[in-house]
This record gives structure tokens, C-alpha cells and sequence, in this order.
């Protein structure tokens, strides 16, 4: 598995401005009476949440997060949820208080990534393009993480406030999307036969694009 590394802020450092943040999960319900909470991630690394450290806290209505001291975290894999204790919360009044705050980190933040690794906020508003014919299928307009990854794309021709057709969700793994051309803005995909078809009307899989394997990331 590969490792994230990042470059650690000081806690005397000053707050990034808000448009450089990255939201990396959403605290969703209380858990327990010792102030520990449920948080959906939207990051494919664990120690966001596993590791002890400083973090980051976005409330419903300010512009601004505040910092927050992760004390523990462990994931609950039934539910593909994390529950997290942070210094600040000691009781379950205290953690339903934080219900859909967001945890954010700085864009200075964003991990080093291997090869064939992409950051979720680089694949959004790629073209998809078929690459047997070179015609344009669509725009990548989301990503679903579900074991193998899915790319949520738009079809081509239809505008957002449209979405009559549908998305069409494609696997992103290497024997389908075999050249992501973050520079280009494009991305080319080699689809079965019949996928874009199945896959228009069955939503599942999308970050991290390794052959039968996704790749890490974190929403931003």
C-alpha cells in the first residue's frame, strides 16, 4: 500500500485562505457517550483519520475552519465509516454539536503520489474520449468509491441542469482507462463491448486507477 507524505504545518501556522482547503470527510452522527463521532471520508488515506495530530474543522456557516486535536481514530469497515475522539469533545452533547462540520486540510497538504496516482479535484471536468474511435463520450463530473473505483461521467451534449440520459459510470482501472492526460484535459477509455451501456443504467466504482486496483486520493 503505498504511503502518504506530506509537509507538516506548525501549529502556529497561519490558516491557508479558504479557497486552498481540502475536504477529506464530514462528521455524520454521534458515537457513544465519551464524545466520539462518525465521520464519512473522502479520502482514500487512512491516517487522516488513524493518525493522532492536528487537523482541521469546517462549521455549517463560517468561512473559516479552525484547528482541532485528533486524539484517535479507527475505521468501522461494515459501515465505511471512521469514528474519531478529538481533544476538544468529552461527551456525546459535544460530538452531536459537531454533526456536519467538515474536516478539511491545506491544499500545502495534498500527499506526494505515486505513479498512476491522481488527486480526485485533477480528474473532475476531464473529457472522456473513446479511444478505438476518438469520438467524445462525455466529462467526468464525479468519482464513487467502491472497491474499484467508478468515473460518474456526463455524456457528452448534455448540459448539467439536463441530466435526462443519465451518467454513464466507467471502472477506473488501467485496462479500461489506459491514458489519463492531466495537461490535456482528457482522459481515453477502451470499454468492453456493452459497458456504456450497462454501466449508464447500474451506478458502482473511482480515484485511483492501478491494474484491477484503485488508487488513493483525497476529495478536494
Amino acid at each position: 500500500m503505498n504511503r502518504e507524505r506530506r509537509q507538516r504545518s506548525s501549529p502556529e501556522a497561519i490558516a491557508p485562505e479558504l479557497d486552498e482547503w481540502i475536504e477529506i470527510g464530514k462528521v455524520v452522527a454521534a458515537q457513544g457517550l465519551k464524545g466520539e463521532m462518525r465521520v464519512y471520508p473522502s479520502t482514500d488515506f487512512p491516517e487522516r483519520f488513524e493518525q493522532p495530530g492536528r487537523r482541521w474543522l469546517r462549521y455549517p456557516g463560517k468561512e473559516r475552519p479552525e484547528p482541532v486535536e485528533l486524539i484517535s481514530g479507527y475505521f468501522l469497515p461494515n459501515k465505511g465509516l471512521y469514528v474519531v475522539q478529538l481533544a476538544q469533545v468529552s461527551d456525546r452533547d459535544g460530538a452531536e454539536a459537531l454533526r456536519g462540520c467538515i474536516f478539511v486540510v491545506p491544499q500545502s497538504d495534498r500527499p506526494v503520489l505515486e505513479a498512476d496516482e491522481f488527486h480526485v479535484r485533477d480528474l473532475i471536468g476531464l473529457e472522456v474520449f473513446d479511444g478505438r474511435t476518438g469520438t467524445v463520450v462525455g466529462t467526468v463530473v464525479d468519482l464513487i468509491p467502491t472497491g474499484h473505483d467508478l468515473l460518474v461521467v456526463r455524456p457528452h451534449g448534455e448540459s448539467e441542469a439536463e441530466g435526462t440520459a443519465g451518467p454513464i459510470y466507467i471502472p477506473f482501472v488501467r485496462e479500461i482507462v489506459p491514458v489519463v492526460d492531466l495537461e490535456a484535459g482528457r482522459l481515453e477509455i477502451e470499454p468492453p463491448e456493452g459497458l456504456l451501456e450497462v454501466n449508464a443504467r447500474s451506478p458502482q466504482s473511482s480515484k485511483s486507477r492501478k491494474s484491477g486496483k484503485s488508487r488513493k486520493s483525497d476529495k478536494g
